[in-house]
């Protein structure tokens, strides 16, 4: 099948800086929401209740995953600040880009355990709550890796 052409435009660096630094702060906010409904559930009787030690755990580990998301979404405008304020280089887009690309990883785990943990509340089942869990990283790790991988491809 033959390639199909499409319209591109090549952004100057500035845009590319600003571009970059708006997908940052547009994913922050939902993250900060979740870290903060991670920290309220600890804080509820039911937590302690109905949470196994090991389920305790896991909600620490999801709670700790956030938190490296975080500090991976916000790195690039502190590194901006701190470097470069009034310049910008083909670097720091790349240092950024990277920033934010990692910080998928540890919100996508994050998101799968709470989600475990949650589904095995409501379920009472172990393997069914692991598997759906899996489905969900699958389905995050095709669409936030997959996806864009094969549109490069193609």
């Amino acid at each position: 099948m033959p390639k199909k052409e499409q319209l591109s435009e090549e952004l100057s660096l500035s845009d590319a800086v600003t571009h970059l630094l708006e997908e940052c702060r547009m994913v922050l906010p939902g993250m900060q929401a979740l870290f903060g409904f991670q920290l309220i559930a600890v804080f509820n009787s039911t937590f302690s209740e109905k949470l196994s030690s090991t389920e305790q755990k896991l909600h620490l580990a999801a709670i700790g995953l956030v938190v490296i998301a975080i500090a991976l979404v916000m790195t690039p405008a502190a590194y901006h600040r701190r470097t470069g304020a009034r310049r910008v280089t083909q670097d720091f887009v790349a240092v950024a880009t990277w920033l934010l690309l990692l910080s998928m990883f540890p919100l996508m785990i994050a998101i799968c355990l709470d989600f475990y943990l949650i589904a095995h509340l409501v379920l009472h089942q172990t393997v069914i709550s692991a598997v759906l869990s899996f489905v969900l990283l699958t389905i995050f790790s095709l669409l936030w890796f997959g996806l864009p991988w094969w549109r490069a491809k193609t």
